[in-house]
């Protein structure tokens, strides 16, 4: 068996977003009036985390505080892809999902991961869970770890959805999606990881994120959920 290397598992799901931040993302996306316990459940609850399989290398323990601020775009975004100019939810969801499985340590810097990140979020401020997304990102000791090592993830999407809480919400009240137009989408997909002297692993993942997608505007991100809805 081969020996693991330390994993930037961007899948893992962020700690920071905080209950109230949850709720005002959500309730602006489903309905004002729904019920706490519906949209927690829609975020937390009814959703099953992927788990790795054991060919993949363990999720890194690390990550920066809630609180820690984006690198300025001045630094550069290695090789994070800028985000696409997409205005369908769904398409964009899966291109943000590609983008968080997707990095290589030795060609980009952490704090330049952290901007090429930061550039696909919103920047309606009571929207963007910026913690639920820089979370997923390891420590600065980890990176220089995993850059000695060479790791570097490719990820293939295989499809994106709607959850089916998100849609019954929807359902039940159009016109709510028309205040901060935030649209919940789950995707699915296979993440491949290498370092060097022949070492890697794949493992599958999914991730739930809300993704703002104004009229006559591209779509944005505004955060990752703590766990993934289907």
């Amino acid at each position: 068996m081969r020996k693991r290397s330390p994993s930037l598992s961007l899948s893992a799901y962020g700690t920071g977003w905080s209950a109230n931040r949850r709720i005002a993302i959500v309730v602006a996306a489903v309905a004002v009036l729904l019920a706490i316990a519906v949209v927690v459940a829609l975020l937390t609850g009814g959703g099953n985390s992927h788990q790795a399989p054991d060919t993949a290398a363990p999720a890194p323990t690390g990550s920066p505080s809630a609180s820690e601020a984006a690198p300025k775009p001045s630094s550069g975004s290695g090789t994070v892809p800028k985000p696409p100019q997409i205005a369908e939810p769904v398409a964009y969801a899966k291109a943000a999902a590609q983008m968080l499985w997707s990095y290589h340590t030795r060609d980009t810097s952490r704090d330049q991961q952290l901007a090429g990140m930061r550039a696909w979020m919103t920047t309606e401020t009571k929207y963007a869970d910026w913690a639920s997304v820089s979370g997923q990102v390891p420590d600065p000791v980890l990176w220089s770890r995993m850059a000695d090592q060479d790791q570097h993830a490719t990820a293939h999407v295989t499809e994106g959805h709607y959850p089916g809480a998100f849609k019954q919400a929807l359902a039940e009240d159009p016109s709510a999606i028309t205040e901060a137009y935030i649209y919940v989408v789950t995707v699915n997909g296979t993440q491949q990881i290498a370092w060097k002297k022949g070492g890697g692993g794949a493992e599958e993942r999914a991730v739930t994120l809300a993704v703002q997608c104004r009229p006559n505007h591209d779509c944005t991100l505004a955060a990752i959920a703590p766990s993934v809805t289907q």
